[in-house]
């Protein structure tokens, strides 16, 4: 018997699912390792649904469901979809697997030492997918969080594919390059995205593959980055962030974010600064300042706040 390529859906979907047990090396706090990654309440590619951490994720053989839950050390995965194997061979990575603080000193600084010590099971994720954080990190690019967030909702539930299994709500992977590529300008325009940044999304999708090749090839920070600026549109903000998502980069800062040099500056010097402050002020820990940044989000140490917040700008008003 022939299936139709509909048949061949509903079969994929109703498919018995596969089940792996990670067992790290040292304990995962799932939530704040790999949670991070979830932009937004309403992401549709990642859903914290109680104890259960749920991604959408596009692996070579197609799309895929990841249902993560920690259980007394271990990590139980479940995957659902075409994608169901590979997804699962992501999982240690997903948990800081390749996550590396050796000669990270965490009693250089009070503030970073008590963060350690009350959470010694944040790691840093990995992803592996490329232009996935690269797409997001663009849309980011000079909007606030929530004007992003509900962009990156919009364009992917309207353009990614359906995650496949019993998902806690309608979950869907984001789109490959070639579908980045060929979103119409009024969609850019309904998702409340600037056309600099959807021109600079589809010119990096034209080179998708190329881009995820050379990034994974770089051997350091100053390389990927060197990859990834040359590309018009990306700067170095743009660069850190998808380093810190698809690589678990340690030593990844996003310089030119509105809030962190503030946030690091009260935290290890007790005033806000400025992007040159905050490197001097990181420079004790190189090579591991991406895990700073991450124990003093961590700490719950913020800077008070004394004026109105940045006012999100709606360029379809224009």
């Amino acid at each position: 018997m022939t299936l139709t390529a509909g048949a061949k859906s509903d079969a994929v979907a109703s498919a018995a699912p596969l089940q792996s047990v990670y067992r790290p090396a040292r304990p995962v706090d799932l939530l704040r390792t790999v949670g991070v990654l979830r932009r937004g309440p309403n992401d549709p590619t990642t859903v914290i649904d109680g104890p259960v951490l749920w991604r959408a994720v596009r692996t070579p053989s197609g799309v895929a469901t990841l249902a993560l839950r920690e259980s007394s050390g271990e990590i139980r995965a479940t995957a659902w979809g075409v994608g169901a194997s590979h997804a699962l061979d992501t999982v240690p990575d997903l948990c800081g697997a390749s996550d590396d603080d050796d000669g990270f000193d965490a009693s250089l600084h009070p503030v970073i030492a008590d963060s350690a010590r009350r959470h010694p099971s944040l790691r840093l994720t990995r992803t592996g997918q490329v232009f996935d954080a690269l797409a997001c990190a663009i849309i980011e690019q000079k909007v606030t969080g929530l004007q992003a967030f509900g962009a990156w909702r919009h364009l992917v539930s309207r353009f990614g594919e359906r995650a496949p299994g019993p998902t806690p709500r309608p979950m869907f992977a984001a789109p490959p390059p070639a579908v980045w590529r060929s979103i119409p300008s009024w969609a850019w325009h309904r998702a409340g995205v600037e056309p600099s940044q959807s021109k600079t999304i589809s010119r990096s999708a034209e080179r998708g593959a190329s881009i995820e090749r050379a990034l994974l090839a770089a051997p350091d920070g100053p390389a990927r980055d060197r990859v990834l600026t040359s590309l018009p549109g990306i700067g170095i903000w743009t660069s850190a962030e998808t380093r810190i998502r698809a690589l678990g980069d340690a030593d990844a800062v996003s310089i030119g974010d509105y809030h962190l040099a503030h946030e690091v500056g009260y935290a290890l010097a007790g005033a806000r600064t400025d992007d040159d402050g905050m490197l001097e002020l990181l420079a004790p820990w190189a090579g591991q300042r991406q895990r700073v940044i991450r124990l003093i989000l961590a700490s719950g140490m913020r800077e008070p706040r004394r004026g109105p917040r940045l006012a999100p700008e709606d360029h379809r008003r224009r």
